[in-house]
């Protein structure tokens, strides 16, 4: 009995070890931005963990002020350490259903200007953005066109509205009435040229087949970002823009 139980131990020790060096060396080799106890590198490309990470920065709607603080500047923070410029924006309640609280503007630095500028978004969205800018919207612009995006063009982030501007009571809430949503309408290239949803989606605008191709790899890519990406695809009331948020469901289509 002792002999089996000393056995027993030695096999529970060696495993031990065993996880131990396992985890030593995925720590070491694997990918940041596959581990989800890496801090969260807008500079690296989007891995197994990142939506994760980014959604570490999301507030519960019984949040506290102190708690609404601590975890913005956290996620100000990271948008900082990667050379974007960006301040806090004033809580605001429209009344209902329309509250903001957390968000923040990006007013500079490196990442792919918004049109029109100062648009309040919350901070987690604000990161995927920088992330979709960075790891998916220039490399794909580069590759279809042999320049970057100088611009990107939208129609805005706040609206405080229900889905579809329903007067309905019974409709849920636009994440737009959260500043949790961007609406793209077009990108701006560097040479002049601009890829517009409503013109080039069909492939039948000036960019023809490659800016329907250009579009629809941002769009994919976004998919890996967002929690939702709704395009002309879906329905007709997105024919001229792609809708990217942050809401805790997902949806890509």
């Amino acid at each position: 009995m002792d002999r089996d139980l000393a056995d027993f131990w030695n096999l529970m020790w060696e495993l031990a070890l065993g996880l131990c060096a396992g985890f030593a060396l995925l720590n070491a080799f694997a990918p940041p931005q596959d581990l989800p106890w890496k801090p969260l590198d807008l500079n690296r490309p989007i891995g197994a963990a990142t939506t994760a990470k980014v959604a570490d920065f999301e507030l519960t709607e019984t949040a506290a002020p102190e708690e609404v603080f601590a975890v913005t500047e956290a996620c100000m923070q990271v948008l900082r350490e990667a050379g974007v410029e960006v301040e806090r924006a004033d809580d605001r309640d429209d009344g209902g259903f329309c509250v903001v609280r957390g968000a923040v503007r990006i007013t500079g630095g490196a990442v792919t200007p918004l049109a029109p500028g100062g648009l309040v978004m919350q901070c987690p969205l604000a990161v995927r953005y920088v992330i979709w800018d960075r790891q998916v919207l220039q490399p794909a612009a580069e590759a279809a066109f042999g320049v970057g995006v100088s611009r990107v063009e939208t129609y805005g982030s706040y609206a405080c509205r229900r889905i579809y501007n329903s007067t309905d009571v019974a409709s849920r809430p636009s994440e737009h009435a959260r500043a949790n949503a961007l609406d793209v309408a077009a990108v701006r290239l560097e040479d002049g040229r601009t890829v517009s949803v409503a013109g080039d989606w069909a492939g039948e605008g000036r960019s023809g087949e490659e800016g329907a191709a250009f579009l629809r790899r941002v769009r994919d890519g976004a998919c890996r970002v967002f929690a939702t990406v709704l395009t002309p695809d879906y329905n007709a009331a997105h024919r001229d823009h792609l809708h990217l948020d942050g809401a805790p469901r997902g949806l890509c289509t």
